[in-house]
């Protein structure tokens, strides 16, 4: 980066009441480091925190399930949904605010990509179709998926009520915000993707009909804790089981959808590129990219999201205006420092792609934390 992109990188910035002091966000990476039970353990406290004491302004959680039944997706994955939970979430909240930085608790529902639940063996979604592809053995999961069960209507509200009340627990445990995960294959995507979502209701058909579960969650959110608290959206078109998934409709869907989430009440949007390049994943039909039309739409920040450890590209996504942020995975993996390197002038760290690996073992655990120290 040249001095001027460097400054941009490192300004302050205001992302609804939380004001932050730069625009480098930790993007939130799947870890299943918790215990069997969904408690964060003092390893994630310690995890967390390093990215708040390298400099980072806003720490995004891995995705944390959301109720007793049918959310969880892996096993060893984080939940909010006991007050064994909360207490443990506080821990990483306190240490993260004590470095500096402010800290959302991401909100997700697996669905149909279960492959791992500690309440359930069996899975739903928003119509009885088989996800594509194979489980993913990285996270303990083999062959094809199992088909779900199609969600009645009585499952749908469950699933809301779900998602307002770990956004409650998670202002209890001191989170400045919460991030639904909308993106990259998991519940709130599927209602959204056309080959996964044959439903004939009010959630199914045309694009409008396909985001309004999301738009709901946002609202009931907002409904429950008030106009200030933030409530961001991540969104993707690729999935961890379809990477080269495009919305069909490009920019006409990409409007609608951002529109309807902007009217909901969505603080932010945070645009994943789901282990792709940013470049490679958002342009739009008429060479307009993904970001910066999120951006056009709804007047809110949006996050970019894919391979931003590539200084030159994360430069140009600040200054040609197509984000107001940055999050960052591999990059952070490697340089839980990068916000300080980066003040200081320092080369970045190359990343390992072993550093990727689940945390489920103490020993992956304390390996990994080893190399940020």
């Amino acid at each position: 980066m040249t001095s001027v992109e460097l400054k941009a990188a490192l300004q302050p910035i205001r992302l609804g009441r939380l004001d932050l002091p730069n625009r480098l966000a930790v993007s939130p990476m799947t870890r299943v480091s918790a215990a069997p039970d969904g408690t964060p353990t003092s390893e994630m406290i310690d995890y967390y925190a390093r990215y708040a004491t390298g400099g980072f302004g806003l720490v995004i959680t891995e995705g944390t399930y959301t109720d007793a039944v049918h959310s969880q997706g892996y096993l060893n994955q984080p939940g909010i949904v006991s007050a064994e939970h909360v207490a443990a979430w506080r821990g990483v909240a306190d240490a993260v605010h004590a470095a500096g930085a402010r800290v959302v608790l991401q909100l997700m529902h697996a669905g149909a990509l279960s492959q791992g639940n500690r309440y359930r063996t069996d899975t739903a979604g928003p119509s009885a179709v088989p996800p594509v592809g194979r489980m993913l053995p990285e996270y303990g999961g083999s062959g094809p998926w199992p088909t779900p069960r199609e969600m009645t209507g009585a499952d749908i509200e469950a699933a809301i009520g779900g998602f307002v009340d770990s956004a409650v627990r998670a202002r209890e445990a001191g989170f400045d915000g919460v991030e639904l995960h909308g993106a990259n294959g998991y519940l709130l995507d599927q209602f959204l993707t056309e080959y996964t979502n044959h439903r004939t209701d009010s959630y199914g058909g045309p694009v409008t009909n396909r985001i309004r579960l999301t738009a709901q969650v946002v609202a009931a959110i907002r409904d429950e804790l008030g106009a200030d608290f933030p409530v961001g959206v991540r969104l993707s078109q690729g999935k961890v089981n379809d990477f080269t998934h495009r919305w069909a409709g490009g920019a006409a869907d990409a409007r609608i959808v951002f529109g309807t989430l902007a009217g909901a009440g969505a603080t932010y949007l945070h645009i994943a590129s789901e282990g792709r390049d940013w470049n490679e994943t958002a342009r739009l039909d008429g060479g307009v990219t993904i970001t910066g039309l999120a951006r056009q739409v709804t007047g809110l920040p949006v996050i970019a999201n894919g391979g931003m450890h590539d200084l030159a590209q994360a430069a140009q996504v600040l200054s040609d205006g197509h984000a107001d942020l940055l999050s960052i995975g591999r990059g952070a993996l490697a340089n839980p420092d990068l916000p300080d390197r980066l003040s200081r002038g320092l080369p970045l760290e190359p990343y390992d792609r072993r550093m990727l690996e689940p945390m489920a073992t103490l020993d992956n655990a304390r390996r990994w934390l080893g190399a940020m120290t």
